[in-house]
């Protein structure tokens, strides 16, 4: 599961809130005060590297599925695609229809014993694996 910037914001809002009645234990409050800051420094790690976190990962995908070539099958044309509009709501729209093409030639390689599939998989399991480290924050144990 990967919390989007704005829920992890408004949960920080709430947080802010709640805390702001006088009636709130000094514990409690010390308490939602530490999570929203450790909230916040996340939020910040993860929005300042979220463009190229992203871009990364559309590139890698799209050279997998042009290197599979009819193995892509109608997602095919997704490898000729770029990103040029670096807003993040458009770079994620891309990498999920991206990772969408990503599972079906995963699917369709999985089974076929052909040396070519097998060194496609291979390969789509390293970009899984360094997608995962891509999205790992600098705080997260390893």
């Amino acid at each position: 599961m990967k919390p989007d910037i704005p829920a992890v914001l408004a949960e920080i809002a709430g947080l802010a809130a709640r805390n702001a009645a006088p009636d709130v234990d000094p514990a409690e409050r010390a308490g939602a005060l530490g999570l929203s800051a450790a909230l916040l420094g996340m939020a910040a790690e993860a929005w300042d590297g979220a463009a190229q976190r992203l871009v990364e990962e559309n590139q890698a995908v799209r050279a997998l599925l042009a290197d599979a070539g009819e193995r892509a099958g109608e997602n095919a044309s997704l490898a000729s695609g770029a990103d040029n509009d670096l807003r993040i709501s458009t770079l994620s729209a891309n990498n999920a229809r991206l990772r969408a093409a990503l599972i079906a030639l995963h699917v369709a390689v999985e089974g076929d014993e052909a040396p070519e599939a097998r060194a496609l998989e291979s390969r789509i399991w390293d970009e899984l694996r360094l997608s995962t480290e891509r999205h790992r924050l600098s705080g997260a144990l390893a």
